[in-house]
């Protein structure tokens, strides 16, 4: 684990909690400046990705995966949800660059004011079948790609 003295671990003392270290890893990944979001990741950090079968293993190789994401501007995040049990934290978050928006559910695992593991499913939108259009209405401030 990252001991107070890594000089990659974030020192603000509102990180005490949970779903505060979630809240600054929102805060750092807008910024995108990836190296920084390694201020609030441990040492053993892992990210997994199920739908492609990826694992992340480290700040690093998550900086870099980030940053050589071949993006059309800068990324932006918007959380929508946050659900915290514990040291469990459940994030759905919009992010969107100039040319494309995506939605991420992400689940966390904080341990001693660092996220030492996360895991992430990149849902694609789809159109809603057309027979079932008369027990269904659309959500607002949402569209499903036809």
């Amino acid at each position: 684990m990252t001991t107070p003295s890594d000089p990659h671990r974030e020192t603000d003392p509102e990180l005490d909690d949970a779903s505060s270290v979630v809240r600054r890893y929102w805060e750092l990944m807008s910024t995108n400046d990836f190296t920084a979001v390694g201020g609030v990741l441990s040492d053993d950090f892992v990210c997994e990705w199920p739908q492609s079968n990826e694992l992340i293993r480290g700040r690093a190789a998550f900086a870099r995966v980030n940053a050589e994401y071949p993006a059309q501007g800068r990324w932006r995040f918007d959380v929508q949800r946050l659900v915290t049990e514990g040291q469990l934290v459940a994030t759905d978050t919009v992010v969107e660059d100039d040319a494309v928006t995506a939605r991420v559910v992400s689940f966390f695992t904080v341990e001693d004011g660092l996220i030492t593991h996360l895991r992430e499913y990149w849902p694609d939108d789809y159109p809603a079948p057309a027979d079932r259009a008369h027990l269904v209405e659309p959500l607002d401030g949402h569209s499903a790609t036809a």
